[in-house]
């Protein structure tokens, strides 16, 4: 039997008397079997649950991951340098959750919720779980909305729409992390909030794109969940799932989100060294059975509200790393398969200076062609179809052989087009630009420009674009106008 009732006040004036209750008190409590690698071993706690809180006597944190008759596995998430075997562990009853809110934005946490930016901790308005349901069917609407990520490709031929899961995939260094932080850049300005989850990452790496954020700006509109290479597994295995909670927030609030996760490749080698530590059957590369819904329950959460729930979106870029550009591997077809296109890099591509070295080919949006604009869908539809003319077509010319005067012309104006393609890192552009290069382009404006006068003229478009007037809704004839002024008057370099 226990006696628990208020404890009084320091004036007296709590009747504490009055508060006690009589009532059996049942309490359970484990010990600590094993301890290493990040996976603790705990006997007892009968009543343990899975994704439930334990707390030990020296104040470490840990999180079941694992049931067996006997034992139970946990995932440490706060070790002390104290803590060791015959340690005793108690339930916390709770689940893992993390602080949201706009008290986030602009700082560095890590998936406990922790600042490690070196600033107070956040004062949030509100706290998630990490890991929830997906929102029902009948609570989405259609991705019928555009977000641009400021990159000629991906905003014409490859659009992204608000509430899509847009793959990113390539080998190491071909330039995700970079398409990813333009498009996060791109969003100052535009109501979007956005959040990077960096999975496993090397410090210096993290400090760059922080940088880089700060930099351009997009700090103000922008949340950084950090698990670097030296975390626990346990944290880096969470971070994608705090990452999707902390924008989750905002979207059940109405509000438009973008959130990277950096990568998913390092997230699925820490599954599977957790799983392998707990036992856990091994399946196809010694990944576990349920690696697929890992991925599916995490993307999934993404999606566009329907307006009676607010009509909020979260718009997902996931990156995946692939080995010698073997995209038939088997986490990246997981990816492939989980979300709505890729937009694939090519180290051929990157190699030869075409960069961003996106493969046209390859990359596909499945529902973001409904998002984009009719005028830019319009003049993206004739400038995809003479391009991939052109990829076909510029087979030939490596057996040296003679082309007819309409081939050759359908090679020059591929190659005029890859040329107005590349575009330098982390210098997104406005999308009423991607109309103006696409209608030039379309009229045949830039036929009879050398290649290497391509670059000064689409800068000097681009300042024509920002100190005009014309919008996305006013007709062809007039942005065929204005761009034709533009470049043979203004835009002579």
């Amino acid at each position: 039997m226990q006696l628990s009732g208020t404890n009084p006040t320091p004036d007296g004036e709590a009747d504490w008397l009055s508060a006690y209750r009589f009532g059996m008190r049942v309490t359970e409590q484990g010990r600590v079997v094993a301890i290493g690698d990040g996976i603790v071993w705990i006997k007892g706690l009968p009543s343990a649950a899975m994704d439930e809180m334990l707390q030990f006597e020296d104040g470490s944190r840990a999180l079941v991951f694992h049931l067996e008759e006997a034992l139970l596995g946990a995932i440490l998430l706060q070790q002390s340098a104290s803590l060791s075997a015959g340690a005793l562990a108690s339930r916390s009853g709770e689940r893992l959750g993390i602080g949201v809110g706009d008290a986030l934005l602009g700082r560095v946490i890590d998936p406990l919720g922790t600042p490690l930016d070196g600033g107070g901790a956040p004062e949030c308005d509100g706290r998630r779980e990490l890991d929830v349901l997906s929102p029902p069917i009948l609570a989405r609407n259609f991705v019928d909305q555009p977000l641009y990520t400021g990159n000629k490709i991906v905003d014409t031929i490859i659009p992204v729409g608000k509430g899509q899961r847009q793959l990113i995939i390539g080998d190491n260094g071909v330039g995700k992390s970079s398409l990813a932080l333009d498009t996060v850049i791109n969003q100052k300005g535009k109501n979007v909030y956005c959040v990077y989850v960096a999975v496993g990452q090397k410090r210096s790496s993290v400090i760059n794109a922080l940088e880089v954020l700060r930099e351009s700006g997009a700090l103000a509109h922008t949340t950084l969940v950090v698990a670097e290479a030296t975390a626990m597994p346990g944290l880096k295995y969470l971070a994608p799932f705090a990452g999707c909670a902390v924008a989750e927030g905002w979207m059940w609030q109405g509000r438009d989100t973008l959130v990277v996760y950096d990568d998913l490749t390092t997230h699925a080698r820490t599954y599977r060294e957790l799983s392998l530590l707990l036992r856990r059957p091994p399946g196809r590369e010694a990944y576990p059975g349920d690696i697929f819904y890992l991925h599916a329950r995490l993307l999934e959460r993404s999606t566009r509200l329907a307006s009676v729930h607010g009509g909020g979106s979260m718009t997902a870029l996931p990156l995946v790393e692939t080995e010698q550009g073997e995209i038939a591997a088997y986490i990246p077809t997981n990816l492939v398969s989980i979300t709505d296109g890729q937009v694939y890099l090519d180290q051929n591509l990157f190699a030869a200076g075409c960069l961003p070295a996106i493969d046209v080919t390859r990359s596909v949006s499945r529902i973001g062609g409904k998002a984009q604009h009719p005028r830019i869908k319009e003049e993206a539809g004739r400038m995809k179809l003479d391009y991939l003319q052109f990829l076909e077509l510029e087979v030939f010319t490596r057996f040296g052989s003679q082309l007819e005067a309409s081939m050759e012309a359908k090679i020059r104006r591929g190659r005029l087009l890859r040329e107005i393609f590349k575009q330098e890192r982390l210098a997104p552009l406005p999308i009423e630009f991607q109309l103006a290069w696409m209608v030039a382009y379309n009229e045949g404006l830039f036929d009879t420009l050398a290649l290497d006068t391509i670059a000064p003229r689409l800068g000097n478009l681009a300042r024509c674009v920002a100190q005009g007037s014309l919008s996305l809704g006013d007709s062809r004839e007039a942005w065929r106008q204005a761009v034709t002024g533009w470049l043979q008057e203004r835009g002579t370099p």
